[in-house]
């Protein structure tokens, strides 16, 4: 399961997720739509991911994540053909839906959701695993932007469509619901035997309900810390090529060879925390990975040189890397693995405040000063802000047991 969704990561990364970018460079120049419109599409597939969160959490809760991550599959590569034939902003918005709709069935929300259900001592290390994937995606971002070049956009994004169909639904059968369901346990570490006249254990606990975390001030401190980085993470994602190649002027080859090196740098922040994340303060980590994205974009931002750049994406990168897979495994955490899927959904409605935020702030600020030094200097600036949500994220103490 691991293994699989790992794969279907890779494959949405590759084909949109950290591929955005190329596009918008591409589309940018040939329909000549403005930074801000094209930002949009970013922020309308954000905005329909924030409203079906929690009845997709709910869904999964009650029916379980495999189905959905099914129908996702089918309904991203659909997405992705429909783009192919976008001639209208309008269009590109309507492809872009379809896109959102997929990418919320079958992204990492549900694959993370089946993984917490199957692991507990090593939910971190699982969760990162599952993370090379995504880290893995952007490496292919060259190889996308060549077959730009030499197919044209619209070939590609039709060829990306047919690839996630046909090699994401064998992954996606791969998924289960929970352990108990098929004879296991949770990290196969057979249940403790009852111990012979004790009815119940004094001082039991039990996991949270979706109504009890969102009573709790971890719920929305996790959130809002979790939305902050999502500020630099997505505006990267959707303008960072283009900043490189309109303000810095290096070609779009060029940029996706930089973003090759963050991926690659994200990749190693995946293994840092495969091998941290079980043993120490996931939320002291996550905390300086934040002033890590903060650091990074200024960097980007005022770049007079190749090293400033690289710099840039290997600490970006790690930082990603390394943060990422924490965010689902904190709550998991602090809130058990009951009511998971929804209390994942509802948190969705406050992150999505960095998700459409992020690209729209990038993007309106570069429309009115001509640059992106604005935009992305607020941007990282609220990224260290944000630090601050992680340190004050205390664990809550979980409800007590009802007794038999």
């Amino acid at each position: 399961m691991v293994g699989a969704g790992s794969g279907l990561q890779f494959l949405q990364a590759g084909l949109m997720t950290q591929a955005f970018g190329a596009y918008v460079a591409v589309l940018q120049e040939e329909r000549g739509w403005s930074k801000t419109a094209l930002s949009g599409a970013a922020a309308l597939q954000q905005m329909e991911v924030a409203i079906l969160g929690p009845i997709l959490g709910w869904m999964i809760d009650r029916f379980g994540p495999q189905i959905w991550i099914r129908i996702g599959v089918v309904v991203f590569g659909i997405g992705l053909m429909l783009l192919s034939f976008t001639d209208t902003l309008l269009t590109f918005y309507g492809a872009f839906i379809v896109i959102a709709l997929g990418s919320s069935l079958c992204g990492f929300f549900p694959v993370n959701v089946a993984l917490i259900n199957w692991f507990e001592r090593w939910r971190a290390r699982a969760l990162s695993s599952m993370s090379i994937g995504l880290a893995l995606g952007g490496i292919s971002l060259p190889m996308l932007a060549w077959s730009m070049g030499a197919f044209g956009w619209r070939a590609t994004a039709f060829g990306s469509g047919v690839v996630m169909i046909v090699v994401g639904l064998p992954l996606a059968f791969v998924m289960r619901r929970r352990p108990e369901d098929y004879g296991e346990t949770v990290d196969g570490i057979p249940p403790a035997p009852p111990k012979e006249g004790v009815s119940s254990t004094p001082g039991a606990t039990r996991d949270f309900t979706a109504r009890e975390a969102l009573r709790t001030p971890a719920f929305w401190l996790l959130s809002l810390g979790h939305g902050f980085a999502l500020l630099v993470v997505h505006a990267v994602s959707v303008h960072s090529i283009t900043h490189m190649n309109q303000g810095l002027g290096y070609s779009l080859a060029q940029a996706s060879l930089v973003y090759t090196v963050l991926t690659l740098s994200q990749l190693g922040g995946v293994f840092i925390g495969w091998l941290i994340g079980d043993r120490y303060d996931k939320r002291l980590i996550s905390a300086a990975c934040m002033l890590t994205h903060m650091t990074a974009l200024l960097l980007l931002t005022y770049a007079a040189n190749v090293a400033m750049v690289l710099a840039f994406a290997v600490l970006h990168g790690a930082a990603w890397g390394l943060r990422g897979p924490f965010m689902q495994a904190l709550r998991a955490d602090y809130f058990g693995r009951s009511a998971i899927g929804m209390i994942l959904g509802l948190s969705f409605m406050i992150i999505v405040i960095g998700q459409i935020g992020g690209p729209m702030i990038a993007g309106i600020m570069a429309d009115l000063t001509g640059n992106y030094r604005a935009g992305f200097t607020i941007l990282a600036l609220l990224a260290g802000l944000g630090s601050l949500f992680f340190v004050l994220a205390k664990r809550p103490r979980l409800p007590a047991a009802a007794a038999p």
